[in-house]
């Protein structure tokens, strides 16, 4: 690569130092690390097309990058070439009230586009667990998920249209500001979860929508996560529809306890966290009904109501710091991302277990019980080999489990590089061809995050 041409080309953004190599080398993915040649710190649409230009001249691999906490490594330079950091395109341009949406760059961060919206008595839904560092670009690289998905859906459910950078260097605008849209092909849904392969994001419009009034909480303690796994079927099975249902095992509550000292109850073998929002009689109601569900299921030890906001908050942060919890538990922790059909979450939580013993590693699940979104983290000392291939032998059973149970082997984090060699097997060889002509039409050399998602 030329670097003195790229430098000429985008000045002091072009960084070839080895500090900044080295930091921009790994992502929030273990086990992963690759140096790229250079990285470019973008400031406008303009600085990206004149990157995309540049590359595709001296075919060189460019690998769109946000705040990096992906878990998937979909932002590793695998073959060199540039990172392409958006962290700087982080204005939000505009909140419409009266249209219930907004359009920001793609460095926003999912709790900033929450605050502004809150503003305007709005709401931005997407509630990943990672949401005060987390970026609208990389959520929808991504398709991100979150606390709030199985009431309000996910990232794809609230992207209206997109400005993006194609691999020819061509901008487009998919989508527009209405609701109601259908002249042509859906290039916004399909750039939403293409991890960068497809084109590079640059603006989004995102729909809002009205902020609740109320939220209520509670915490259901059982015996075993698949007697949680139990109450959250027959909650939904009664026709709730809650904002929150999320679970923890008993090793994440050992780690989040030993982690944040907030009284939880580490005798306990699972945790269910369940809430609603809404109008205030209506929350009540939904919040009670659930309590009573759970205080009726086979396996219960205890059923609380947050009596506060302060407790409320406790229960969602015991949630939300599962992930780096457990990471303190082992020197190689690798969270995992798996989705089956509801009914058959207890049987999935059950056979996890049976993994877990058969292969002799820890692993700690928690993650969005309402959907069926479990989030396997198993851990190992990186300095053992022989506990460190049992790892992976553990995630290999995990993946198959979920594939088996008619399910997926992500629901939220992506593919990337970590469970590529895993995408055939869920979507089959047709598709695959089918996913490298798409990739062909929008970036003919290949020069987007090559070597991940099937490209």
């Amino acid at each position: 690569m030329n670097l003195e041409a790229l430098v000429e080309l985008l000045g002091d953004k072009v960084k070839t130092d080895a500090v900044t190599l080295t930091a921009y080398s790994t992502d929030a993915t273990p086990e992963y690390k690759a140096m790229p040649d250079a990285v470019v710190m973008a400031e406008s649409t303009a600085d990206v097309v004149k990157l995309i230009n540049f590359a595709n001249e001296h075919k060189v691999p460019v690998i769109t990058r946000g705040a990096g906490s992906n878990l998937a490594a979909a932002t590793i330079a695998i073959s060199g070439g540039i990172i392409l950091v958006m962290t700087k395109l982080d204005k939000i341009l505009e909140v419409s009230k009266s249209e219930m949406l907004a359009v920001v760059e793609p460095a926003v961060t999912n709790v900033n586009l929450d605050d502004e919206a809150a503003k305007y008595g709005l709401m931005y839904p997407p509630d990943p667990g990672s949401k005060t560092v987390s970026t609208i670009g990389g959520n929808i690289a991504t398709c991100a998920g979150g606390l709030r998905g199985l009431k309000y859906g996910v990232t794809r459910n609230y992207v209206l249209g997109l400005e993006v950078v194609l691999g020819t260097g061509e901008v487009i605008n998919t989508g527009s500001r209405m609701v109601k849209d259908v002249a042509g092909y859906d290039i916004t849904r399909l750039m939403v979860g293409s991890e960068g392969t497809l084109g590079v994001i640059t603006k989004a419009i995102v729909a809002l929508r009205p902020r609740p009034t109320i939220s209520k909480y509670g915490v259901a303690y059982f015996n075993t996560l698949a007697d949680a796994s139990v109450a959250v079927d027959n909650i939904v099975g009664a026709g709730i529809l809650p904002a929150t249902l999320e679970f923890l095992d008993q090793v994440c509550i050992i780690a989040v306890e030993k982690f944040a000292n907030i009284g939880l109850d580490t005798s306990a073998g699972a945790l269910l966290l369940f809430g609603e929002d809404g109008d205030s009689d209506d929350v009540e109601v939904k919040t009670q009904q659930m309590a009573d569900i759970c205080a009726a299921t086979s396996g219960v030890i205890s059923v609380t109501r947050a009596k506060n906001v302060v407790e409320a908050d406790q229960l969602l942060f015991a949630r939300r710091c599962a992930l780096p919890a457990l990471a303190r538990e082992a020197s190689l922790a690798v969270s995992e991302d798996v989705c089956v059909p509801r009914p058959l979450l207890a049987e999935t939580v059950a056979k996890i277990s049976e993994i877990s013993k058969n292969r002799d590693v820890k692993i700690g699940v928690f993650g969005h019980a309402g959907d069926g979104n479990l989030h396997p983290k198993v851990l190992a000392d990186i300095n053992d080999p022989a506990e460190v291939a049992r790892l992976h032998a553990a995630l290999d059973d995990i993946f198959t489990l979920a594939l088996d149970m008619g399910g997926t082997i992500t629901g939220e984090h992506g593919i990337g590089i970590a469970k590529l060699p895993y995408l055939e097997r869920k979507v089959g060889k047709a598709q695959m061809e089918l996913f490298r002509r798409i990739k062909t039409a929008f970036d003919p050399n290949g020069i987007l995050n090559p070597g991940k998602t099937g490209s």
